[in-house]
């Protein structure tokens, strides 16, 4: 034997060794490991900036012509139109179009990875499933809620200040209801985004995520005042989307739910897909 194959053989343990003690540490990666890691996913996705700004951005927008429109038509109104008239949920009007972008956000967090098949890397890396749509969850719903609470901050502001030029009611931050629906409408965009995020691990494709979500949130509210009589009530009432945006309104309607009850079926029937999805993420192959 030879002194060079003599020292080749005598590291070969050596380096298993190491190998075997690297792949025990991949193995036991923390889920602040995991946290940081879908922190850096969701960071260099492209579509999060433009998601962020943009929702920010078109809700102040939104906030500020149905303001402006608002207030021409307020003279015009009967006592009993006057009665119903909501300055609360015309500034956040817009939510109809947020809620979309941040449910879009939360399911591509998750198809994105699908798609280009990374996923197999993340779960080879973090073997625990759990840990990794748990990780995902948490950063997403981080970057929801602050850009919720950005969008209903600036369209609040913006939405009363066209009001108060139009010479029509407005509210001002000291109203209790202000910051309750500039909070709970923060809440209800990151319930929406985790919404996206449970039925893209379900669905996996991101097509049919995007109709999905197109779906529940749009399609549905607006056509249930179309259904027969029960299931229009039920749908007006009851459906996620209708009874979490309650919480932005000031004007309560007798025929729905109150603020913070209508947030809470929304919570409830996330938390419910959100579990399927995790039962669903652990048990299938990626």
């Amino acid at each position: 034997m030879t002194t060079t194959e003599t020292r080749t053989r005598s590291r070969t343990p050596h380096i298993a060794h190491k190998e075997a003690v690297a792949g025990q540490r991949e193995g036991r990666a923390t889920f602040p490991d995991s946290l940081h890691a879908e922190y850096i996913k969701i960071r260099t996705m492209r579509s999060t900036l433009y998601v962020v700004l943009g929702t920010i951005a078109v809700g102040a927008a939104i906030a500020t012509l149905v303001g402006s429109s608002a207030g021409d038509g307020f003279a015009t109104m009967t006592t009993a139109e006057k009665a119903t008239f909501d300055p609360l949920a015309l500034s956040l009007r817009g939510y109809m179009l947020a809620q979309v972008t941040i449910a879009l956000l939360g399911g591509m967090s998750i198809t994105a990875e699908y798609g280009s098949r990374t996923v197999v890397s993340t779960l080879t890396a973090v073997p625990h499933r759990s840990r990794v749509l748990a990780a995902k969850a948490v950063v997403l719903a981080a970057v929801a809620f602050l850009t919720g609470l950005l969008f209903t901050f600036a369209s609040f502001l913006a939405g009363q200040a066209a009001l108060k030029s139009g010479g029509t009611p407005s509210l001002t931050l000291s109203d209790p209801s202000a910051w309750r629906a500039i909070v709970g409408g923060a809440l209800f965009l990151t319930l929406a985004g985790l919404l996206g995020l449970a039925t893209g691990t379900l669905i996996r494709s991101t097509t049919a995520t995007v109709t999905t979500l197109f779906a529940a949130f749009l399609i549905v509210p607006a056509f249930g005042p179309a259904f027969p009589g029960a299931l229009s009530d039920w749908t007006s009432r009851y459906w996620p989307s209708s009874a979490g945006g309650q919480i932005m309104t000031g004007y309560q309607d007798p025929a729905l739910l109150h603020p913070w009850p209508g947030l809470a079926v929304m919570t409830g029937c996330v938390a419910l897909v959100l579990t399927a999805a995790f039962l669903t993420f652990r048990k299938r192959d990626a």
